[in-house]
C-alpha cells in the first residue's frame, strides 16, 4: 500500500480511502443528474438544459466547467445523443 496523503492511498492500483469515496459519489451523482436531464430534456427550454448540465458537470469536477464542455454535451442530449457516464466501483490509478 502507498500513502498519498491522509485519507487517501493506494492498493493494488485502486484508491482507497475517503477522498476516493468522495470522487467516486461525486461522480455517481453527476451520472445521475445527467440522466435525469435526458429523460427531462424535450421538456426542458435551452436555458435549463444547459443549467442542468452545468450543475451536474460542476458536481463532478468541483470546479467552474468549460463552457465549450456544457455546450457540447447540451448540444449532444438536445439531439438525443445518449450520454453515458459509466461509474466504476473502485477508483483506479494509473
Amino acid at each position: 500500500m502507498t500513502f498519498i496523503e491522509p485519507c487517501l492511498s493506494v492498493r493494488d492500483g485502486f484508491a482507497e480511502g475517503p477522498l476516493a469515496d468522495a470522487a467516486l459519489s461525486r461522480a455517481a451523482r453527476a451520472a445521475q443528474l445527467l440522466d435525469e436531464l435526458q429523460e427531462q430534456a424535450p421538456t426542458m427550454t435551452d436555458g435549463q438544459l444547459r443549467d442542468g448540465v452545468h450543475r451536474a458537470l460542476r458536481r463532478f469536477t468541483q470546479e467552474q466547467p468549460l463552457a465549450c464542455q456544457v455546450d457540447s454535451f447540451t448540444a449532444l442530449i438536445r439531439r438525443g445523443v445518449r450520454i453515458d457516464w459509466p461509474v466504476p466501483d473502485r477508483l483506479s490509478c494509473a
